[in-house]
């Protein structure tokens, strides 16, 4: 049988209408609080397959047992099984015999299966006394832990420190020199620093430096006839059509009619000329990234 090295097969005899039954019992010692211990019966009687009327319930069987759920299983060889777990619920002091109880199991077309008590021995998980001789004691000191070495995480902590650097540096780098680059060859960021760089925001000089730029984005010289061209050629600029077509009106105010010094320089002063080159600035670098 399959299962002979992990159970005992008793062929339990009993008398009256009861028949016999084969039981595939569980080890008999060795077994402490927790286990589970699992009868199977053969559900076969001279051959011919028995169907048990009930199986047995689940139960409290005493200090030591308690029954689990039954189930039927069917071997390699298709034969039929009931198989009855009891789990031991309690420990003893000292090794203790119990019994499996006897069971009496109907059956719909034949005899009863009668199984006998089935002796066994539990014992405690630890001995109540200990030896307490030599490193036989009641507790033991903790274990030391051998440190680990961290040099390997350290050294490679530092070296992903400074590659993350490097990059970051890199990075910076990068940045810093586009900006510059893009401060030298974009006519707004041009414009824009050289704006920054004048001592007076509302002079002639500075009204240049934003026609210039101007001039240089469209490729030609622009006025205000000419912006709808560059409108056209450049849509970037587009949101910022009503307040260019102010600058070129103001501009041929400043630049093509008569007007007193100190009229031209209260009017010109007042007008957003910084802001309008930084909002060129930045729609042409929206534009360019």
């Amino acid at each position: 049988m399959n299962r002979v090295h992990a159970a005992l097969l008793v062929l339990a005899m009993t008398a009256g209408a009861a028949g016999a039954a084969t039981v595939e019992q569980p080890r008999a010692f060795g077994h402490v609080i927790g286990d589970v211990l699992t009868q199977r019966v053969l559900l076969e009687e001279a051959g011919q397959p028995l169907q048990p009327g009930a199986l047995p319930s689940t139960a409290r069987i005493d200090l030591w047992l308690e029954r689990r759920p039954s189930r039927i299983e069917t071997d390699a060889e298709g034969r039929r099984w009931l198989a009855i777990d009891y789990q031991v619920v309690n420990a003893p002091r000292a090794l203790t015999a119990i019994s499996l109880p006897a069971l009496s199991i109907a059956t719909a077309s034949g005899p009863a299966l009668a199984l006998p008590a089935w002796p066994i021995s539990i014992g405690p998980l630890t001995p109540l006394d200990v030896l307490a001789e030599g490193d036989l004691q009641a507790l033991r000191p903790d274990r030391p832990v051998a440190p680990i070495s961290t040099f390997a995480v350290e050294q490679q902590l530092k070296l992903s420190m400074l590659a993350l650097l490097a990059v970051f540096a890199g990075w910076l780098g990068w940045w810093a020199w586009r900006n510059r680059r893009e401060a030298q060859q974009l006519p707004f960021a041009n414009a824009w620093r050289q704006l920054k760089g004048l001592d007076d925001p509302s002079s002639p000089e500075a009204w240049r430096v934003v026609h210039r730029a101007l001039n240089k984005s469209a490729g030609r010289v622009v006025h205000g006839a000419s912006l709808p061209q560059l409108l056209a050629e450049a849509p970037y600029l587009r949101p910022l059509q009503p307040r260019l077509e102010d600058f070129y009106r103001e501009s041929t105010r400043r630049f093509f009619f008569a007007e007193s010094a100190a009229a031209s320089a209260q009017l010109h002063a007042a007008y957003p000329l910084k802001p309008l080159c930084r909002a060129l600035c930045n729609a042409e670098k929206r534009h360019r990234h």
